[in-house]
């Protein structure tokens, strides 16, 4: 009932109609994808495993290091099952029949972080788009996050100066420049050689092949004026098959990093891989 929650509350709330609003407007359909699966969308196995009780008092009576196939009579769905990761496989099924879809649900990640950017459970967007490129997703990306900070200016103004007032002096202004200016579009290539060059003492050094860390991101924001800032094309060995490789190099992939001052990462996304003989050499690599 304070103040701070209430408006949280109306603001998040707001956000979300933006999404539905945005999305709907832009021609796409909202498809439920299953919040159990037997999938790991994003491959790291950090999944939360659902079991029922008989099926895990069985497992514990047995073995606790009992593999899943040996379990499997046992299990109520008769394989091994998780809380979703992402509606991301299912959804692609969608687009190549309804072109233009979204999924925005509740994902849970297993990651043994305590920190406020690693959430066991958060609600994720995730558009798909059949025959899409990179620049339409980036395009697309830009497009919407400016649709929803403005939707919440304008429909959450009172809560929006609290918070500019009691949380986060300058919030708006900083809004409004979001909204003036179009965001950054830089390689990583290009990235890692702005942070090389910058003469700053990191603690972790920014090397060719290696993931940004939070200090990266900061530095890159700050270096064009505590902007959003696109970073696209990055190493494929960063990232998941699926993402298109790009011709020229060979060495990277047609995906991109949204990057917000203050917050990090804030979108991720890809062209897909389309062409059958890359996506089975580049699954092969990954065995």
């Amino acid at each position: 009932r304070t103040n701070t929650f209430g408006a949280v509350l109306r603001v998040r709330n707001a956000a979300q109609n933006a999404i539905h609003s945005y999305f709907q407007k832009k021609g796409f359909i909202q498809v439920h994808t299953p919040i159990i699966t037997s999938n790991d969308c994003e491959g790291a196995g950090e999944t939360f495993e659902v079991a029922t009780p008989k099926a895990l008092s069985a497992s514990i009576a047995k073995d606790r290091k009992m593999q899943a196939t040996e379990r499997g009579s046992q299990e109520f769905f008769s394989t091994t099952a998780y809380l979703t990761v992402s509606g991301q496989l299912e959804a692609e099924i969608y687009a190549t029949s309804l072109s233009r879809v979204y999924v925005f649900s509740p994902a849970f990640r297993a990651e043994r972080s305590n920190t406020t950017r690693h959430l066991a459970e958060f609600w994720m967007l995730e558009p798909e788009v059949a025959f899409a490129d990179l620049n339409m997703n980036l395009d697309m990306a830009e497009e919407f996050t400016k649709f929803a900070i403005q939707h919440c200016l304008d429909n959450c103004t009172e809560d929006m100066e609290f918070f500019d007032k009691r949380i986060e002096p300058g919030l708006i202004k900083k809004l409004n420049g979001y909204l003036s200016s179009p965001f950054e579009r830089i390689t990583y290539t290009e990235a890692i050689t702005i942070l090389q060059d910058s003469g700053q003492k990191f603690e972790f050094p920014a090397k060719w092949g290696d993931d940004l860390a939070r200090e990266h991101e900061k530095y890159l924001t700050a270096h064009y004026g505590e902007k959003p800032v696109f970073v696209i094309n990055w190493p494929k060995s960063l990232k998941p098959f699926y993402m298109r490789n790009n011709d020229d190099d060979g060495k990277t992939v047609a995906c991109m990093d949204l990057i917000v001052p203050d917050v990090g990462e804030l979108i991720g996304g890809s062209a897909r891989e389309e062409r059958y003989d890359l996506l089975q050499k580049r699954m092969n690599e990954m065995k």
